[in-house]
């Protein structure tokens, strides 16, 4: 057995799969330095260091061979975080490249393409959710900011979603989980990354509210109440389609 440890990203990860190509590796298990647990520490290992050009090259085959979905789909399964995403990925570009022309996820019979499905329902599920649910917030620098915390690492592939839906305003949209987020400044949507120091704040951003926010918070509260018809409130077919998990970071859930 021999064990590629990578930095845990997507880049290195594909940079692993080019060495297991390049290397012949024929038994390989890759897994991110932060996961290495010492059972393997008799295991043969290799040091995979993250490199553009080889995991562009392997992006650029699958594509030819399979197109752009296929590597949408497979970015898809690395953010689900599944515990075993790495032999997975590492099986489906196997399967691309020992039958072309084939989609190798439409192969149900294989219990790592039944998973693959499995985490794709799940992924989609989770986007539509927080496309759903995200509640702005107006900071004092007219700045719009949302918290999240979803159960997959989604925020890479909601960018697309709330640029075109909120071009006219500048937005933040901050993952209390990952520590990492969106900002839109009116012309591009970048990844941010703050500093210990500043997460606090951004996990409490009451403080730089504008002056007009809490008021128009308790207005839709107010409106989220008259609306509601008692007699037809049907609390399990509520948290059905609105999860609690997410009530904490809906405005009209903080009556």
């Amino acid at each position: 057995m021999k064990i590629l440890l990578y930095d845990g990203s997507f880049e290195g990860l594909l940079t692993s799969i080019f060495e297991v190509f390049e290397y012949k590796f024929e038994n390989a298990e890759i897994v991110a330095e932060q996961n290495f647990s010492t059972e393997n520490l008799f295991a043969e290992q290799h040091q995979v260091f993250k490199n553009a050009e080889k995991s562009a090259r392997v992006l650029a085959k699958i594509e030819q061979i399979s197109g752009k979905e296929t590597i949408s789909i497979l970015l898809r399964i690395f953010l689900s975080e599944h515990p075993h995403k790495e032999r997975l990925i590492l099986k489906s570009i196997k399967d691309i490249l020992q039958n072309p022309g084939v989609d190798v996820f439409q192969n149900l019979a294989d219990p790592d393409m039944l998973e693959i499905s499995k985490i794709l329902k799940s992924m989609r599920r989770e986007i539509h959710r927080t496309h759903a649910f995200v509640r702005f917030e107006r900071l004092k620098d007219n700045l719009y900011f949302a918290k999240i915390e979803p159960d997959f690492d989604v925020l890479p592939l909601i960018g697309n979603h709330f640029e075109k839906r909120y071009a006219d305003q500048k937005w933040m949209i901050f993952d209390l989980k990952r520590h990492y987020g969106l900002i839109y400044d009116l012309e591009n949507v970048d990844f941010f990354y703050p500093e210990s120091s500043q997460i606090q704040n951004l996990k409490n951003p009451e403080q730089f509210h504008h002056e007009e926010e809490n008021h128009f918070q308790k207005m839709w509260q107010n409106y989220f109440v008259k609306t509601g018809i008692p007699s037809r409130k049907n609390m399990k077919l509520h948290i059905q389609h609105v999860p609690k998990r997410y009530w904490k970071y809906l405005t009209e859930k903080q009556r």
